[in-house]
Parts: structure tokens; sequence; C-alpha cells
């Protein structure tokens, strides 16, 4: 009798511990998807923030050579790129937002 009692609870835990593994197993590809799709926004706004400043600043130091404002093209096209940055970061999480919802 003890060892019909075993083998039944021997039995119930496998069954557990599958059970554990499918459910682990079916949450680990949700996470590492959340995390990837988390990682590309991520560096899309860092691309597109930098992108706007070293533009601008490149702009702005090429004038100035040209032109021989030194520094004053440059600060002020640096600041127009760091504009146009935030305002693709701007415009790429609005295009995020309306893809959620």
């Amino acid at each position: 009798m003890e060892d019909r009692r075993l083998s039944n609870d021997i039995d119930n835990l496998d069954r557990k511990i599958r059970r554990l593994r499918e459910k682990e197993s079916g949450n680990s590809d949700k996470v590492s998807t959340s995390y990837i799709g988390a990682a590309h926004i991520g560096i899309r706004i860092a691309a597109d923030l930098l992108s706007g400043i070293a533009v601008g600043a490149g702009m702005g130091y090429v004038l100035d050579k040209v032109f021989d404002t030194r520094p004053y093209l440059f600060a002020v096209f640096l600041l127009f790129g760091g504009a146009a940055g935030f305002l693709n970061v701007y415009r790429m999480a609005k295009d995020e937002e309306n893809k959620k919802g």
C-alpha cells in the first residue's frame, strides 16, 4: 500500500513539473520578444537624437568655416539639430502609440 501511494505521489509531482515547464517555456518567448522590441525602440531613439545633433553640428561647423563666423552658426545649427532629433523621437513615439492603441 505504501509503495502504491509513493508511486502516485511521484506521478503527481511529475505532472506538476511538466505543467510548470510548459508554462515557463510559453512565458519565456513572450518576455524575450518584449525585450527585443524595447531594445529596438531604444536604439532607434538614440540614433534619431544623435543623428540630428551630428548633422546640425556638422552643418554649423562647415558654415562657420565658409563664412568665418565661428562659433555662432555652429551653436545655432547644433540647437536646430537637437530640436530635429527630439521632433523625430516625438513622431516615432506617436507612431508606436498609434500601433498599440
